[in-house]
C-alpha cells in the first residue's frame, strides 16, 4: 500500500490545477516543467484507473472525479499545513501568537488579504489558521483551540460573542449549456429544493443558510457532497449540476461568463459573514486588533451581484 501513496507534489500539482484552471499554468505556480506534470498525472490516473483531467486543444480542466479527488488533496495538505503549524507551536518563543480558525468561503475569497494587511501592521504575531467548516469553528473556539473564529453561518452559538465583518450572497449556478440557462420564467423555490444540487457538507455555512431557505419545501437528496467552495465551482464548469455557491467565490468565473447564475423567484440568500470568539464580550490582543482592523476596512458590505 506504500507504494501507492501519492506525494505532496503530485497533490499539490492537483490544488493548483482547481485553483489556476490549467495545467500549464499549475505547473507554472508550483515551480515544475509541463511535461513533467502531464506525465507525473498520467501515471497517476493509470493507478487509480480514473481520468482525472479532460483534456482539450484548449487546455486541461479536472473531470468529475478528478474534482472529488482535488477536495481530498485538500484536506491532506491542510492536514500536513497543521502538522507544520503544531510542529512549530512546540518551539519556546517569546513573540505574541494568534491562532485564527476560518470557514472555507472565508478563509478562500477574504482571509488572506485581510491576514496579509494584518501582517504588515503586526510583523511580530504569528498567526496560526485552521480551516473548518462553520459549525467546527465555533466548536473549536468552545474547546479553547483557537483564540478567534471566522463564519457564515445564519446563526452563531449562545455565549460567544460576535460582530459582523463582511456580507455575501449565495447564487445559483450552472454551466452554460445547462437548460436552465434558456427559461423564459424564472426558477421557483420548489424547483430549485427539487432538484438534487452539488453542495457543502453539512455544518458548513453555506450548506446551513440554503437548508434554512429550503426548509419548507420537499428537498431531492444532493448530487454530491464537498467540502470547499473551490471543488462546487470546478464540479458545476465540469458540467456536473448546478449548485449554490457564494458570489464571492464564483465572481471570476459570471463575469468571464463560464457560469450563469440562475434567478430563483422570491429566494434571499444574502448572509452576514461573523467573527466570533469567547467571552468576555470586549476582544482584545492580537485578536481584537484583528477584528478591529477588518471591520474598519469592511464599512461598506461587499456588492452583490446581479444574475447573469
Amino acid at each position: 500500500m506504500p507504494a501507492l501513496r501519492p506525494d505532496l507534489g503530485f497533490l499539490e500539482l492537483l490544488v493548483a490545477i482547481d485553483d489556476r484552471g490549467s495545467l500549464g499554468a499549475a505547473a507554472r505556480s508550483i515551480g515544475m516543467a509541463q511535461p513533467n506534470a502531464s506525465r507525473v498525472v498520467r501515471q497517476w490516473e493509470h493507478r487509480l484507473g480514473s481520468d482525472l483531467l479532460h483534456r482539450t486543444p484548449r487546455g486541461s480542466t479536472l473531470t468529475p472525479a478528478g474534482t472529488v479527488v482535488v477536495h481530498w488533496a485538500r484536506q491532506v495538505l491542510a492536514d500536513v499545513d497543521r502538522l507544520l503549524d503544531a510542529a512549530a507551536a512546540l518551539r519556546t518563543d517569546q513573540d505574541a501568537e494568534l491562532t485564527v480558525a476560518a470557514s472555507m468561503t472565508v478563509a478562500e475569497c477574504l482571509l488572506p488579504g485581510w491576514l496579509g494587511e494584518f501582517r504588515r501592521g503586526h510583523p511580530d504575531v504569528k498567526v496560526h489558521l485552521q480551516v473548518h467548516n462553520s459549525r467546527q469553528v465555533c466548536d473549536r473556539l468552545v474547546a479553547g483551540d483557537c483564540d478567534l473564529g471566522f463564519v457564515e453561518s445564519p446563526s452563531v452559538p449562545g455565549g460567544l460573542p460576535h460582530a459582523t465583518v463582511a456580507h455575501d450572497r449565495l447564487v445559483v449556478v450552472v454551466y452554460p449549456d445547462h437548460p436552465w440557462v434558456r427559461r423564459r420564467t424564472p426558477l421557483t423555490v420548489a424547483e430549485l429544493a427539487a432538484t438534487p444540487l452539488v453542495v457543502r457538507e453539512p455544518g458548513s455555512g453555506t450548506r446551513g443558510t440554503l437548508d434554512a431557505a429550503l426548509a419548507e419545501y420537499p428537498r431531492a437528496e444532493p448530487l454530491l457532497e464537498l467540502g470547499s467552495a473551490a471543488a462546487i465551482r470546478t464540479s458545476v464548469l465540469g458540467g456536473v449540476g448546478p449548485a449554490v455557491v457564494s458570489t464571492l467565490a464564483v465572481g471570476e468565473q459570471l463575469d468571464r461568463r463560464e457560469l450563469r447564475a440562475i434567478t430563483v423567484e422570491g429566494l434571499d440568500l444574502r448572509r452576514t459573514l461573523r467573527a466570533v470568539w469567547r467571552p468576555p464580550r470586549k476582544l482584545g490582543g492580537p485578536a481584537g486588533q484583528l477584528v478591529a482592523a477588518i471591520v474598519a476596512a469592511q464599512r461598506e458590505p461587499v456588492p452583490t451581484r446581479r444574475p447573469h
